[in-house]
C-alpha cells in the first residue's frame, strides 16, 4: 500500500486505471462462491448449524419466474430468506439459475432466479456479505427478423383498407390502446441495506 512517503522514496503514489477487468473477475468469483454455497446445501440436504441465507434479486430481470401476485407487489426487487421452510432448492449452472420453493403468506410458490438478477447475498450467521452489480436497465431481447418481415405487410394492408374506407366515405380507425390498459406500478423495493456491502467483511 502507498503512504505519504511513497513519492519521497521515488514511487508514484497514483494508481492508474486498470486495462484488465479485475472488477468483473471479482464479481464473477463472488457469484461462484454464492453458487457453491447453494450447491453445498443441496448436496447436504439442508443448511448446516445456524447458517441461513438472505438473497436479494431483481424481479424485473429477464428469466425471473415468480407468481404474478408477488411480481405486482414487488415490481423491482425483493429479498427472500432461506432458513427453515424452503424446498426444492436447485442450482442449474448451464442455465445460470437458482430455483427454490417458498411460502408467501402461507401460499407456496416456486421461484426461478437467474444469477445475473441477484444483487446481494448474505449469510448473517458468519456476517458474510456479498454485493453484485446489476444494471438498472435489464437487457432487452433483440426483435426477431420474422417480426420485421411481418410489419411492412401489416402496414400495406392497413394502407389499402384506409384507401378503401376513404373511398367509401368512412374514416379508418387507428390501433390506439385505451388509457389504463397497462398501468405502471409504483416502485416498491424490499432492500437489504445491512447487506449492501461489497465483498466480505470481518465479523
Amino acid at each position: 500500500m502507498s503512504d505519504d512517503h511513497d513519492e519521497e522514496n521515488g514511487f508514484d503514489a497514483s494508481i492508474p486505471d486498470s486495462l484488465l477487468p479485475y472488477d468483473t473477475w471479482i464479481q464473477e468469483a463472488y457469484r461462484d462462491v454464492m453458487l457453491r454455497a447453494f450447491e453445498h446445501v443441496v448436496a447436504a440436504g439442508g443448511l448446516p448449524g445456524d447458517h441461513h441465507f438472505y438473497l436479494t434479486f431483481r424481479t424485473d430481470w429477464p428469466g425471473v419466474e415468480m407468481p404474478a401476485r408477488l411480481r405486482a407487489q414487488y415490481p423491482h426487487e425483493i429479498t427472500i430468506v432461506l432458513q427453515h421452510q424452503f424446498h426444492g432448492l436447485k442450482v442449474d449452472r448451464a442455465a445460470g439459475t437458482i430455483s427454490v420453493q417458498l411460502a408467501f403468506g402461507g401460499i407456496p410458490a416456486t421461484l426461478v432466479i437467474p444469477a445475473a438478477a441477484i444483487s446481494a447475498f448474505a449469510d448473517p450467521h458468519i456476517k458474510l456479505h456479498l454485493a453484485f452489480h446489476v444494471p438498472e436497465q435489464p437487457p432487452q431481447a433483440a426483435p426477431s427478423a420474422e417480426i420485421h418481415s411481418v410489419v411492412p405487410q401489416v402496414h400495406a394492408t392497413r394502407a389499402r383498407d384506409s384507401e378503401k374506407d376513404a373511398a367509401d366515405g368512412h374514416a379508418a380507425e387507428g390501433d390506439v390502446p385505451a388509457d389504463g390498459d397497462a398501468p405502471e406500478s409504483s416502485p416498491q423495493v424490499v432492500s437489504l441495506a445491512a447487506f449492501r456491502k461489497r465483498g466480505t467483511e470481518p465479523g
